[in-house]
């Protein structure tokens, strides 16, 4: 898609450091509210860094109070109020032990949520191929099972290995900070997911922290679902997504 000289300036990044509400709503019952700055921004998306660990597909709200020349609606209001979707997430190096940061790139989409959002806010969702009339981006509503969209050679099924290994799994509460923690055992493991046994009370659309010091890993998931097994035992269904599971030599 080839742009004219005034779209294309209009796209371009303006780096400037402007003060960021970023809601974000991972459940039904739970959200989470972290103030930030920009990093860079454009019209139609913008880029900054969280505490709080998302994915792509993700439907953030934020308040900024934005240039008015950037705007493409509420052109007079002090502050802009923009439903934004996550691009990508890449945890960044996390030195001395610090708080574990993440640099976010979202996509604005408009003035308001989808409707099926409202319903259900664990849902995921893609960019339209046709932007809106604002020229904002329009969303597609996607099932959990199309997203992420993988590269070819990586889209094969992945095999779950019946290993039980010991992890520490820790849930956040709405400052960030850990809330529960349990260890447990893996009832399964693949590169990009787990299911392990809890006792945790974690709701689907919820991020954790699974640990492993066999493998000296850490690795952020989202839960996919919660059940009890044929055995009456619980297990948390998680994808990773901010990182693989090492499983060389096993695969």
């Amino acid at each position: 898609m080839s742009f004219d000289g005034k779209s294309r300036r209009k796209r371009e990044r303006l780096e400037i450091s402007l003060p960021v509400r970023v809601q974000g709503r991972e459940s039904t019952d739970y959200e989470w509210v972290e103030m930030t700055r920009l990093i860079d921004v454009t019209p139609f998306g913008a880029g900054f860094t969280i505490t709080r660990p998302t994915e792509s597909g993700r439907l953030l709200h934020l308040t900024l109070p934005m240039p008015r020349q950037l705007r493409c609606f509420d052109h007079i209001e002090q502050q802009y109020r923009v439903w934004a979707l996550v691009r990508y997430v890449r945890p960044l190096a996390n030195t001395e032990g610090g708080v574990q940061r993440y640099e976010v790139g979202v996509a604005f989409v408009g003035k308001r949520p989808p409707a099926s959002f409202e319903t259900d806010p664990t849902r995921r969702y893609d960019v339209a191929p046709t932007p809106t009339e604002s020229g904002m981006y329009a969303l597609i509503d996607k099932q959990d099972a199309d997203l992420p969209r993988l590269p070819p050679e990586e889209a094969r099924p992945e095999t779950r290995h019946h290993i039980p290994t010991e992890v520490v799994v820790e849930t956040f509460d709405d400052k960030g900070e850990v809330a529960a923690s349990e260890t447990t055992v893996t009832e399964n493991l693949s590169r990009r997911g787990a299911a392990v046994f809890t006792t945790l009370d974690v709701a689907r659309g919820r991020f954790v922290r699974i640990t492993s010091a066999q493998y000296g890993i850490s690795i952020i998931a989202a839960v996919r679902a919660r059940r009890a097994g044929p055995d009456g035992i619980t297990r948390l269904h998680l994808e990773f997504v901010d990182k693989s599971w090492p499983l060389e030599g096993i695969d």
